[in-house]
């Protein structure tokens, strides 16, 4: 086995020359030790890193200082040199820019686009004016979610499809799949995957920076629409006001051989920042949003998860797409269990910590959590029996073995800024 390349810091050796020789045994034990530790927790990274796939703004992320990690088959950068907390609050505050390229991004063509789609999400795809989105989702026939999706018809001849990471494998697979089969049936409709990048420029001077590098007024593009435009110079982007930061802001789709010139020349305004994957995740649960494989998975009904508004009137009335039976007898009967949002002190309630209900037996799972930066308390989702959501409910959480009360409470835990019409 070759050695692993070295990636700055001591090896062993150096690590045990670095201790001085005047220096207590106990001590010096505790430092070889810690040098240690690091030296294999480097070699352990490099290798966890290797065969990862690249966004193109790789090499710029480890020339700014980006901790990189494997995340949904990627590597991505973790945080920066100013570490997590500085840039959760600079977002919040001013500016970041986050690489998103690792989301898969898809065009649906033909004339039977929305009939395809709509065989597959529970949204009203129909109803979308030209350059309006949405968020949907993908069922299965138990009424379970495949994946959350943004669907933009554009004002061009096709749908926009951008699908989660850790989806995008199966998610391709139904789509190609479904649109064989319509095609067999005499449809027409077909797919092209983008090789594009995607960065998502987030926080409240978004509109500021981006402004003067767009040929159209911004102040015309409210949330969840989207428009095919130039950004700084670079044609062939397309700019689509969204996010998972609770937050004003943008995600600019731009040709992959364009991305790192685009991404310098944000990143040279003062007021933006590179964010990494410990902000965006401690962002968007501040903003009530849900993570895919730990909030909502193929086990969990929109209903159950809260997200009963992604379904469209008419799709209801229909009952047309997959798991239809499933989700409208939940609509009607009610379901056992709810997404909530919990509030606490002590320590960070965790995934899967167990939920505890006034008895001290077990109503629910925590299925995401972090101290709140924003709020200085912690915070969590999870599901609980219906019985135990209704806001304001004390519960308790198990952590270490110990039970620590808890509150249900109302997301978004910060309140949300996006840009809407008025």
């Amino acid at each position: 086995m070759s050695q692993a390349p070295r990636r700055g810091g001591p090896s062993r050796a150096e690590s045990c020359r670095a201790v001085p020789s005047s220096a207590e045994p106990g001590r010096a034990r505790r430092m070889l030790r810690a040098g240690c530790r690091a030296a294999l927790a480097r070699r352990h990274m490099a290798s966890a890193l290797e065969g990862l796939k690249q966004t193109p703004l790789d090499a710029l992320h480890r020339a700014r200082g980006g901790r990189m990690v494997p995340f949904a088959g990627w590597s991505l950068p973790v945080q920066y040199g100013r570490g997590h907390l500085e840039s959760h609050l600079h977002t919040r505050r001013h500016c970041s820019l986050f690489d998103v390229s690792h989301m898969l991004q898809t065009r649906v063509y033909g004339r039977d686009r929305v009939r395809f789609l709509e065989s597959l999400v529970v949204g009203d795809i129909a109803e979308l004016r030209p350059g309006q989105g949405t968020l949907t989702l993908l069922t299965n026939e138990r009424g379970g979610i495949v994946d959350d999706l943004i669907v933009t018809n554009t004002a061009e001849d096709h749908l926009y499809v951008v699908s989660n990471a850790g989806c995008a494998d199966k998610d391709r697979a139904v789509m190609e799949g479904r649109a064989a089969e319509l095609r067999a049936a005499g449809g027409d409709v077909h797919l092209e995957v983008l090789d594009n990048a995607l960065l998502a420029l987030q926080g409240p001077s978004m509109a500021q920076v981006l402004q003067t590098g767009l040929p159209d007024d911004l102040t015309k593009l409210t949330f969840m629409t989207s428009t095919a435009t130039t950004v700084f110079g670079v044609p062939g982007c397309r700019v689509t006001r969204c996010g998972y930061t609770g937050e004003d802001g943008v995600e600019i789709s731009v040709p992959a051989g364009r991305a790192v010139e685009l991404a310098e020349r944000l990143l040279g305004c003062p007021e933006v920042w590179p964010a990494g994957l410990a902000a965006r995740d401690s962002l968007r649960l501040e903003a009530g949003l849900c993570l895919y494989g730990s909030d909502i998975d193929e086990s969990t009904t929109p209903v159950e998860a809260g997200l009963l508004w992604t379904l469209g009137k008419r799709r209801r009335t229909a009952m047309d797409f997959p798991g239809a039976a499933v989700i409208m007898e939940q609509v009607k009967e009610k379901p056992k269990r709810k997404r909530v949002g919990l509030t606490s002190v002590g320590p960070p309630l965790r995934p899967p910590a167990t939920i505890l209900g006034p008895e001290g037996t077990p109503v629910g799972t925590v299925t995401s959590g972090c101290p709140s930066p924003s709020l200085g308390k912690n915070i969590a989702m999870g599901y609980v029996q219906a019985a135990h959501s209704r806001p304001g409910t004390t519960l308790s959480v198990e952590v270490r073995k110990k039970q620590h009360p808890a509150l249900v409470t109302k997301m978004p835990f910060v309140p949300t800024h996006y840009y809407v019409a008025k």
